[in-house]
């Protein structure tokens, strides 16, 4: 009988112990959630947090951020994927600019998803894993599905990496996307300029080529583009001469050069002009 007893009391308490490091967990993503958005006005947006079980980016699970303005719209709304630099995550631009940004255009704010793409992926498929190939069949088809958006109305574009990734995943899939925005976009005329790590060899360099495939051909055919770089910005001088080409190709191109360096404060300040730009371009589509 005493055994029985002290069966029973070994049991609550591991039932307890259980109970306990179950809130603790559950508390713990709570603060998580609040921390990440201390200071941070969302407009009443909504965010849907999940990650993806990629079978494209090897061992992973890749969090996503995705972003549903607040209020109604007529039928499902467009979507914008939403890539972010180097060094940075999906939780990066979740900034007071983009959500006031957003609240703005009302009932033609697109739903935005921030995908993670790691430390310096730049968006390519490349030996660590097909991070471009990852964006269009695994990041855009669960985007769509939990975040309600209209298939048919996509937009993509990014900062720094992203805006590299942005031209080249449109460059390699052109039906998937009505609208491509690079803001200071990281592009270089030759793979000795490229940054560590950005591509594994030459031979990577040359497949994913965004300036030389923009000079032989016109890979974003009847698409909105759009590149902005600040005028202290390293690439300021192969964003001019991607605008350029593009433009002779006979593409408009929404081409804009601010003040401003390669940094965080430079893009806070144009989410206006980013995201009336992408409303405007997914209306079209």
């Amino acid at each position: 009988m005493r055994s029985t007893t002290r069966r029973r009391r070994q049991l609550r308490r591991r039932r307890l112990f259980a109970l306990a490091v179950a809130i603790a967990a559950v508390t713990a993503v709570a603060v998580l959630v609040v921390t990440s958005l201390l200071g941070t006005d969302t407009h009443g947006a909504t965010l849907v947090r999940y990650s993806i079980d990629s079978r494209l980016v090897s061992g992973h699970a890749l969090p996503q951020v995705g972003v549903v303005p607040a209020g109604s719209a007529p039928g499902r709304r467009p979507l914008l994927v939403f890539l972010h630099g180097k060094g940075s995550e999906e939780e990066s631009n979740l900034n007071s600019e983009l959500f006031a940004a957003l609240a703005k255009l009302g009932s033609r704010a697109p739903d935005v998803v921030f995908p993670n793409g790691g430390e310096d992926s730049y968006w390519h498929d490349r030996a660590d894993g097909k991070w471009g190939s990852y964006v269009i069949h695994e990041v855009i088809p669960q985007a769509l599905k939990r975040l309600h958006a209209d298939p048919h109305r996509v937009a993509i574009g990014g900062v720094s990496m992203g805006g590299f990734g942005a031209y080249d995943i449109a460059r390699l899939y052109p039906s998937s996307f009505c609208a491509v925005g690079g803001h200071s976009a990281a592009l270089w005329r030759s793979g000795g300029e490229t940054a560590a790590g950005a591509f594994d060899d030459a031979e990577d360099f040359s497949r994913h080529d965004v300036l030389s495939s923009a000079e032989a051909s016109n890979p974003y055919r009847g698409k909105s583009l759009w590149l902005d770089v600040g005028t202290e910005d390293p690439f300021r001088s192969a964003d001019t001469e991607l605008a350029h080409d593009l433009r002779e190709k006979g593409e408009t191109v929404s081409f804009h050069v601010w003040p401003g360096a390669h940094e965080g404060s430079y893009w806070r300040s144009h989410w206006d002009a980013y995201l009336g730009f992408y409303a405007n371009a997914l209306a079209r589509c």
